[in-house]
């Protein structure tokens, strides 16, 4: 199945588009919010194996509904060394069928349900993660393609 297309700006504002990234293998991944803890884990655990991953030929996209300023204030408080992207008009996220109704503490309420896509060379998905570990998710991804 081909991965949804989009375009969008990075936390610095830079134009990006999934096309750009046809040749690599990517690390679609979409978290509720910056700088909450099982956010942190696993954009920490990304920016712990970036290197490695970047030696397996993959480049790592993030994506929530917070807004460039938050993205870029975590990238920086967390020396994040991979693209952040600003989808507060929940675009992308909803393309991804990511976004909508979740339930916590008995309240129902839409938001990012966590999950990550795995795109291949030729831009299909190779594997959809929706059950992330998020302290672990690295190794959960290269153990589940290698």
């Amino acid at each position: 199945m081909a991965a949804p297309l989009f375009e969008a700006a990075d936390q610095q504002g830079n134009p990006l588009s999934l096309s750009a990234f046809r040749g690599r293998r990517v690390i679609l991944y979409f978290y509720p919010k910056d700088d909450t803890p099982g956010c942190t884990a696993e954009a920490c655990n990304f920016r712990d194996n970036q290197q490695l991953l970047l030696d397996k030929g993959y480049v790592v996209l993030g994506v929530s509904p917070d807004s460039p300023a938050s993205h870029l204030k975590f990238a920086g408080k967390y020396q994040l060394g991979f693209t952040l992207i600003p989808d507060t008009e929940k675009k992308i996220l909803q393309q991804y069928g990511v976004w909508g109704p979740k339930k916590f503490m008995g309240k129902v309420y839409d938001g990012v349900h966590r999950t990550t896509f795995v795109i291949g060379q030729d831009g299909n998905i190779l594997k959809i993660f929706d059950k992330v570990d998020t302290k672990s998710h690295t190794e959960q991804i290269l153990k589940a393609l290698e």
